[in-house]
């Protein structure tokens, strides 16, 4: 069972910066690809983007590229989300996953954290 924790979301203007973090309690974080995905209001569950297991793949969503950056950790056992040039359509419940070494862009992932809010405003 991995147990994963996000934080660092919040409200921020249009054009600001968020990083999101994500701390999985696994002893094997290293042999799992991880995933962010959000969920605006109303809407259903998105891709944001992934990181393979050893951090040299990663792929974005078209909303995120350019903008959002994910790193990780291993030593830390956390993944990063560095959301730049925020706008209001990036509103939405943020959510990291993870998936023992596979990489997708589906929801189809292993595990999932509770999911962190971020509002940014106009």
């Amino acid at each position: 069972q991995v147990q994963l924790v996000e934080s660092g979301g919040g409200l921020v203007q249009a054009g600001g910066s968020l990083r999101l973090s994500c701390v999985a309690s696994t002893r094997s974080f290293s042999s799992y690809s991880m995933g962010w995905f959000r969920q605006p209001p109303g809407k259903e569950r998105e891709f944001v983007g992934v990181i393979s297991w050893g951090g040299g793949v990663t792929y974005y969503a078209d909303s995120a590229k350019g903008r959002f950056t994910i790193s990780r950790d291993n030593a830390k056992n956390t993944v990063y989300l560095q959301m730049n040039s925020l706008k209001p359509e990036d509103t939405a419940a943020y959510y990291c996953a993870a998936m023992h070494f596979r990489i997708s862009t589906s929801p189809d992932y292993d595990y999932w954290g509770q999911g962190t809010q971020v509002t940014v405003s106009s």
